[in-house]
Formats: C-alpha cells, sequence, structure tokens
C-alpha cells in the first residue's frame, strides 16, 4: 500500500466491519491499532502499516467523518508524544509489543520522572540513583521526582537515574520503564497557583526495576532521553489547532461579542497577538510536515519558545480585556485533573495557568540555548563541569 486511495479504501472496510455505533469503544480501538490505522508510520504489528506519517490524516479524516471514538488523546499526551517514540526508537521487540497497544487505547497511561529538586533545567544533573542487584539483574532505584503530570493515574513511567557517578553527569544516566504501582512508588500531590495539583511529587524507596524494563544500553540513558525531550517539546509547543484555537481563541470571540470593552490600544495588541498566533500554528504545521522525513530536531524548541510567549501574552490581554470581570476566579477547590488543559475554565486560570508554560518541557532558558548552539550555530556557552565526574561536581 503506497497511496491515499488504497488507505482510504482499506480504512471503509475497517469501519465496515467495525461500526462505531454499535461497536463497543475500547474494542473499537483496539481494533483499529491491531488493522495498523493507529499511526501508520509505525511498522506493521505495532499500530501502523511502515507508511508516510503524512497518510494519517487519511485514516483521521475517515474515521472522523464517521463519528469514530478517538483514544482522548489529551489524557494520554504524556504516552502518545514521548514514551511511545522512545520505546519504538529504543526498545526491545518485546517492550514494543508489551507497551505500544495499551498505551495507544488508553488502557495505561504514562508519566515521565525525569526532572527532580536539584535537577530541573539541568537535567543531567540528576541524582536519583539505580543500582544493580547482582542476583537478580533488578535495579534498585531511590530518589525524588518532580513536576511530574499525571503520576497519579498513571499506571507507567519513563524514568531516568544515574547508574555511574564515577563518569561524566551525561555519561552515567540510563533509561528505565518503571511500574507506578511497584512497592516503594509514593506519589504525592503538588498544589498549583490555580488551586489544582495537575502536578506530582515522586518518591522512590527500593524500587526494583527488572532490567527488562531498560531502554537503551546501560549508561546511554542521556542519548535515548533526547528522543523523548525533542518530541516532548514538539507534542507541546506544535499541537495541531484550527484557526483560532488554543488561547487566542476565546479573546477574540469576546472581543466580537463585546464591543463596550474595546479600546484602541487593546485592538493593536490583539492584531499584533492574532497575527502571531496564527503565524505559529502554521509554523507548527509545517514542522509536523518536517517530522515525514525523520525524527524531530532543535526546531521543535523554538515551537516551545513561541508556545510560552504567546500563551502568556494572549491571557495578560484577556485579563485586561475584561477588566473588573478578569478578577474574578471560578473555584479554587483543590483538584487533581487527569489532563492538562491549558485553554479550559475561565480567563484567570487561563492567566495562572500559562505561567508554567515557561518552565514545563524545557525552561525558556534552556530552550534558548539549545535554538542558539543548535539551530543558528552560535559558540556554545563555556561548561566547565562536562568532564567532571558526577560525584565531584558542586550540589
Amino acid at each position: 500500500m503506497t497511496d491515499a486511495a488504497e488507505l482510504r479504501t482499506r480504512t471503509r472496510e475497517f469501519l465496515a466491519a467495525h461500526p462505531p455505533a454499535t461497536t463497543d469503544r475500547a474494542d473499537f480501538l483496539k481494533a483499529r491499532f491491531d488493522a495498523g490505522l493507529a499511526w501508520v508510520h509505525y511498522p506493521e504489528g505495532l499500530g501502523g502499516l511502515g507508511l508516510a506519517r503524512s497518510l494519517q490524516a487519511v485514516v483521521d479524516a475517515e474515521l472522523e467523518d464517521a463519528g469514530a471514538p478517538d483514544n482522548d488523546p489529551r489524557r494520554i499526551g504524556i504516552g502518545l508524544g514521548m514514551a511511545a517514540p522512545t520505546v519504538l526508537g529504543f526498545g526491545t521487540e518485546e517492550q514494543k509489543r508489551r507497551f505500544l497497544r495499551p498505551l495507544w487505547t488508553g488502557e495505561e497511561v504514562w508519566c515521565q520522572l525525569f526532572s527532580e529538586p536539584g535537577a530541573g533545567s539541568d537535567l543531567a544533573a540528576l541524582g536519583t540513583r539505580a543500582i544493580r542487584d547482582e542476583a537478580s539483574g533488578d535495579w534498585i532505584v531511590n530518589g525524588q521526582k518532580v513536576w511530574t503530570s499525571s503520576a497519579h493515574t498513571a499506571r507507567w513511567a519513563i524514568l531516568i537515574a544515574r547508574t555511574d557517578p564515577d563518569v561524566p553527569k551525561h555519561r552515567g544516566i540510563t533509561y528505565f520503564v518503571c511500574d507506578m504501582s511497584d512497592p516503594g512508588v509514593e506519589v504525592r500531590p503538588l498544589r498549583q497557583i490555580t488551586g489544582e495539583a495537575e502536578f506530582n511529587e515522586v518518591f522512590l524507596t527500593d524500587v526494583r526495576i527488572p532490567d527488562a524494563h531498560r531502554l537503551g544500553a546501560v549508561g546511554e540513558g542521556w542519548k535515548v532521553a533526547q528522543t523523548t525531550l525533542m518530541n516532548e517539546r514538539v507534542s507541546i509547543g506544535g499541537m495541531r489547532i484550527p484557526r483560532e484555537g488554543g488561547m487566542i481563541g476565546p479573546v477574540a470571540k469576546a472581543w466580537r461579542e463585546r464591543p463596550e470593552l474595546r479600546t484602541h490600544d487593546l485592538h493593536q495588541r490583539l492584531l499584533k497577538l492574532w497575527v502571531d498566533a496564527e503565524v505559529a500554528r502554521l509554523t507548527g504545521e509545517r514542522l509536523r510536515q518536517q517530522l515525514v522525513a525523520g525524527q524531530p530536531g532543535p526546531e521543535g524548541s523554538g515551537m516551545k519558545l513561541g508556545f510560552a510567549r504567546l500563551n502568556q501574552e494572549i491571557s495578560g490581554l484577556e485579563v485586561e480585556l475584561l477588566g473588573e470581570e478578569g478578577l474574578l476566579y471560578e473555584d479554587w477547590t483543590m483538584r487533581r485533573p487527569e489532563l492538562v488543559d491549558f485553554t479550559g475554565r475561565d480567563a484567570g486560570y487561563r492567566y495562572l495557568r500559562s505561567k508554567g508554560n515557561s518552565i514545563e518541557g524545557g525552561t525558556s532558558e534552556v530552550l534558548l540555548n539549545i535554538v542558539a548552539e543548535r539551530v543558528l550555530g552560535l559558540p556554545s556557552e563555556p561548561r566547565t563541569d562536562k568532564d567532571v565526574a558526577w560525584k565531584d561536581l558542586a550540589r
């Protein structure tokens, strides 16, 4: 199969065999994965057909027209956007077959155990330790992770831990898949400025991870993590949205429906931000098309930068436009939501939630360095710790 017409026919045949109106949602999603229509660019047997990534749009259009259920991608975004491409790129065949299907269908939620209290922007300085139990071959993990979205609902986590403290920080890290239901995994909520506890801190105490759940070679976890991080920035900054989707939508709607709020100054600012949002949307579409040719590169960092800046500026404008109404806040009740919602609820929520956009998924300061060095080719910043063993670093 090489063209859109054949794929469209195959999708229609699948729909005829599994009518969305009468097929159980979970059964429909499992059958879709097994038919290779989950992500067509993945290999056969792993939810795909080995086709070009661009052909996924053909499948999605047919399924949408038929009213087929989706896999609730916002709820399982970490699994889809970060865990899946990493498992595909570095996992064994057994790991791919074990993890990818329930990940895509949403049966198993994933989270990301990367950042630590002392290793956020400088992630490679992480101190969570994984020590090999020579008798069993398992790894015993101890440490603390922080800012973990969905940890309270996740079954699995992608985890990086230090396995060799005697080498420089980037070279002594190994990448694992951690079962969040195992003994020794403790999840505590982190209440945010919005009132929600969307994030968590995770404590790992003598958590036993089998070597069969290691991704990549021992000591090469930083290399594996780069795949995760690049995909993370694309999934956050390069989300597919319609025109006036995202933050700009509510502001534009309020402007049209509430003429009494308009001023010349606000009009000029709204026009500029509307154009910026549309440029970002089209740039994101171009970036996704570039992915057809291979893995995401550092350009995703630029998209993530723009996403954070735009969200903060637009949400600030919305609060100003609404005047006294913009100072109201719907509800400060402590919640532990199942998904990240950047644009939900009211203007006050959007304003507060957007403050985290320049921190999560890589801080804007770190991403500026990545764009400068890897996109623009500017000289690297001096780094005196690159060749120093992790155990000798000042802390």
